[in-house]
């Protein structure tokens, strides 16, 4: 049986490669293949016997096998269309760690959150490397049908370059607000750049000050000081009383980039939905787990740069909705700029981008996948990798952070396997 199996599946390819250079060459001819969209030549091959052989195979393991408690749960979080579902989606990512600012306090340390942050960053890259990157290049299994993958080179490498687009739009912001800061330290998502901030006196420091440091005595933990010694004083009004300029800056800059990554954030929820149930879930799962670290981080940067508790929650909800405008984006291109996945695509396989089957809407997700690999890697890895003289310490730490990276990383593995 798994003999024969193989030498179906053999032909299956051999024919698919055919199909694709009978394609090239009836299209030269001004034939009609060319013309077929994917979802017309998946119907041909489906009337292949032995394809639909290996579907009732399939179609009975899938009936047979129990429903999951995470397939269950995301039919209750995500009941609707893809529409639907991406705007549910960026209300969850956004709503409770918006709220949960309320809870914190204005002096916290955003050093303390590395562990979070690492849990986020398992969760980014394994959202990545799990689901998104194999969804953009080889597509989701159906669960009662067998499905084929046509090889093109050029839609292979026009998928990359969407992922490098994505990588390096973030570089360009980053680099951006580094130098309207005059190199004080671009936004990594917030909490870095406070996590610096607050441990710049360390010996490990390479002697740069950030704008939050030129305070001198405002710093966070001087903070703390001088609400022991003065007793009833609040802490947050005194040290908004002289405030550097280049501190407010730094905290409307990072206003900004809070807002353009909450576009990225919509546009990923979109992306993701429209190419498959399954993959929009993991990627909401996987912003939500970043989202936290990075809305806490941010909050104490602005309220280090002069914002009130309530100023400082405010300006967060108000870059919430960069999540919900990158969402309606999103939406717009997938409907009315197409996608080779939907059911109603009718571009042809030379018919879409530059000879390929590709449309605007397919670029989304190599898109979103480019701005996930910055955030999990050039964004936050420098943050894990700074150290402290305190030699124990620092392994104690760091074998908390791979442990958080490898639960992040496992639940979306486990999501992936089980789904």
């Amino acid at each position: 049986m798994a003999v024969s199996r193989f030498h179906c599946l053999l032909l299956l390819v051999v024919s698919i490669g055919a199909l694709h250079v009978w394609a090239k060459s009836d299209a030269s001819a001004g034939g009609t293949l060319a013309s077929l969209s994917l979802d017309e030549l998946d119907e041909k091959l489906q009337q292949c016997a032995i394809v639909q052989d290996l579907n009732r195979e399939k179609a009975a393991e899938h009936a047979h096998a129990p429903s999951t408690y995470v397939s269950r749960l995301f039919a209750i979080l995500f009941p609707g269309s893809p529409a639907v579902n991406a705007l549910l989606a960026t209300l969850y990512i956004s709503g409770p760690p918006n709220f949960l600012l309320a809870l914190c306090p204005t002096n916290i340390d955003p050093s303390s959150l590395s562990v979070m942050v690492a849990f986020a960053v398992g969760g980014l890259l394994g959202d990545t490397l799990f689901h998104l990157l194999p969804e953009i290049f080889v597509g989701e299994d159906s669960p009662d049908s067998v499905r084929f993958v046509l090889v093109e080179p050029n839609r292979n490498l026009l998928l990359g370059v969407a992922i490098l687009v994505g990588f390096m739009t973030f570089v360009a912001m980053d680099k951006g607000l580094r130098i309207a800061t005059g190199g004080g330290g671009g936004h990594d998502h917030g909490h870095g750049h406070s996590h610096r901030s607050a441990n710049s006196n360390s010996p490990e420091s390479d002697g740069r000050s950030s704008a939050v440091n030129k305070q001198g005595s405002k710093g966070v933990k001087n903070r703390k000081k001088e609400a022991q010694s003065d007793g009833a004083k609040d802490s947050v009004d005194s040290h908004s009383k002289g405030i550097n300029p280049s501190v407010k800056l730094g905290g409307f800059l990072n206003l900004i980039a809070d807002f353009t990554h909450n576009i990225t954030d919509g546009l990923a929820m979109s992306a993701s939905f429209y190419a498959s149930p399954t993959i929009g879930a993991t990627t909401t799962v996987a912003v939500f787990f970043h989202e936290i670290p990075h809305e806490v981080g941010d909050f104490a940067l602005l309220v280090q740069s002069g914002f009130s508790k309530r100023a400082a929650m405010g300006a967060q909800f108000v870059t919430a909705i960069g999540a919900l405008l990158g969402t309606l984006i999103g939406i717009a291109v997938q409907e009315f700029g197409g996608s080779a996945n939907s059911s109603d695509s009718a571009v042809g396989i030379t018919g879409g981008l530059w000879c390929t089957s590709l449309t605007w809407g397919d670029m989304l997700l190599p898109f979103t996948a480019g701005t996930f690999l910055y955030v999990g890697t050039v964004a936050v890895i420098p943050e894990l990798l700074e150290t402290g003289p305190n030699k124990g310490q620092e392994l104690r730490k760091t074998l908390v952070q791979f442990a958080a990276i490898a639960l992040g990383a496992g639940i979306m593995l486990y999501i992936s396997w089980h789904d």
